[in-house]
């Protein structure tokens, strides 16, 4: 990616008729696409709308996607980035990621209607940071802890109300639907496990922490099958980690390393996952039913205030549900296939039908800003 060419598309993409720029989605990269592409693709179905999409990856699949009516543009995620959004013109933009207004990316100088789209089943008050939500004018929820969430930051800090929409999660609805395509996996009684170690990111977090290799050694002297599935910020931000990983295990033929966390393949070969705080484990243990031992490594809280809503974290309180907690490599072990029973529906809104409620209430939003301006 050059800087030319990122400024030659938000040129563009400025000098587009308004017409066909009245919905613009922006996407931080190919790991997001899976969050974006149900709703993208759902509206260029059902509607007549131009659809704009801005990426910050040329490996982004959406920003590939070859439709007529789906234009597609290149940003980084500096000062072109920065300058666009602060210049867009549209009515309506949806996007994946927080703290809109809060650090380098601001509201525009339009009158936009911003929506926000979870990219995890997470509480919003404790893993993201304070007022993440507030410059949001609509926030799909994933599930009824988002909407009690919203309301009761409104309500503590004299926040103006939101739309709050009943969306339900569009990757949890994608990895029920390839799973319903699948073989159903049988595994013998004396068999080993496959695990599947897919962490958050940060210091406390398995890999950054040093657990993650003594944890994979141990299973693989054990004669288990391991898959490492690192957060792409662990990638970035604890690369020596992961290379002193790589290096001693890459040999192992039972060991694997996945960096796309947008594939769905290790989650369906997999027979456990081992994670801390990720959100990956909800999307894991709800949609596959299949059961997650979690480290008890200090919670990753992002918002010092989250305590004043009163409010337990999803990712806490259903960690007892859906899997086991440990406190050290030795405690895991190779038999976990009990998992309590539950009901996805509990948790989270219109399983299996997310993109089209969705799709429906971004199309008529357009249609209403597009009759008032």
């Amino acid at each position: 990616m050059t800087f030319f060419r990122c400024i030659r598309d938000a040129i563009s993409l400025t000098q587009l008729e308004k017409n066909k720029r009245r919905l613009i989605f922006y996407s931080e990269g190919e790991n997001y696409w899976p969050h974006l592409k149900g709703l993208v693709l759902k509206i260029l179905e059902k509607s007549h709308l131009e659809v704009c999409y801005i990426s910050s990856s040329e490996d982004d699949p959406g920003y590939n996607i070859a439709h007529p009516r789906l234009h597609a543009f290149l940003t980084d995620e500096g000062f072109v980035r920065n300058w666009l959004f602060e210049n867009i013109d549209t009515d309506v933009m949806v996007m994946t990621m927080p703290d809109l207004h809060q650090y380098q990316i601001k509201r525009s100088i339009y009158p936009v209607h911003y929506i926000y789209v979870q990219h995890s089943l997470v509480s919003l008050h404790s893993v993201y940071r304070f007022g993440a939500f507030d410059f949001f004018d609509t926030i799909f929820c994933a599930g009824p802890h988002h909407v009690q969430e919203i309301r009761s930051m409104e309500k503590k800090y004299n926040l103006p109300a939101k739309d709050l929409v009943e969306h339900g999660y569009a990757r949890l609805d994608d990895i029920i639907n390839e799973s319903n395509k699948r073989l159903k996996k049988q595994t013998e009684s004396n068999e080993k496990q496959h695990y599947l170690i897919a962490p958050s990111w940060g210091k406390n977090c398995i890999i950054e922490s040093g657990l993650g290799y003594e944890l994979i050694e141990k299973l693989l002297n054990e004669g288990n099958k391991v898959t490492l599935r690192p957060h792409p910020q662990t990638i970035k931000f604890a690369k020596e980690e992961v290379y002193k990983i790589l290096e001693m295990f890459k040999c192992n033929d039972l060991f694997s390393f996945e960096r796309n966390v947008a594939g769905q393949d290790s989650l369906h070969e997999s027979d456990v996952m081992i994670s801390d705080w990720s959100g990956a484990a909800l999307d894991y243990a709800l949609g596959l039913k299949k059961p997650v031992i979690f480290f008890d490594s200090p919670q990753k809280i992002n918002n010092e205030k989250w305590e004043e809503l009163h409010l337990v974290p999803l990712e806490s309180s259903i960690r007892n549900i859906i899997g086991i907690r440990v406190g050290s490599v030795n405690e895991v072990y190779s038999n976990i296939n009990i998992i309590n029973e539950f009901c996805v529906g509990d948790f989270v809104f219109n399983v299996s039908n997310s993109n089209e409620i969705g799709s429906d209430f971004i199309i008529e939003k357009v249609k209403t800003r597009q009759g008032q301006i």
